[in-house]
């Protein structure tokens, strides 16, 4: 058994480390890529509050006509009410 085990160790390749073919300094983003990606991490968080903001907006005025819509039928029915008396 001790031979066979041998034998497998002895015929065993060992894995070849692959060597960079790039400048591994070349390829960082470096300050300059920090800083972009900084500013547009800041832009893209401003315009999801913004789209926020419009959308509360929006749905508010909705909910708001509804309201309206509902008065005005609410008075429109006790209008015609009183008349037919």
């Amino acid at each position: 058994m001790h031979a066979l085990a041998a034998l497998i160790a002895a015929t065993a390749t060992p894995m070849p480390t692959p060597t960079p073919t790039v400048d591994p300094a070349l390829v960082t983003p470096g300050p300059w890529g920090f800083g972009v990606m900084a500013v547009l991490a800041v832009i893209v968080i401003l315009l999801v509050v913004d789209m926020l903001r419009r959308v509360r907006r929006a749905r508010y005025r909705v909910e708001v006509g509804a309201e309206l819509d509902a008065e005005q039928a609410a008075a429109d029915d006790e209008g015609s009410a009183g008349k037919t008396q």
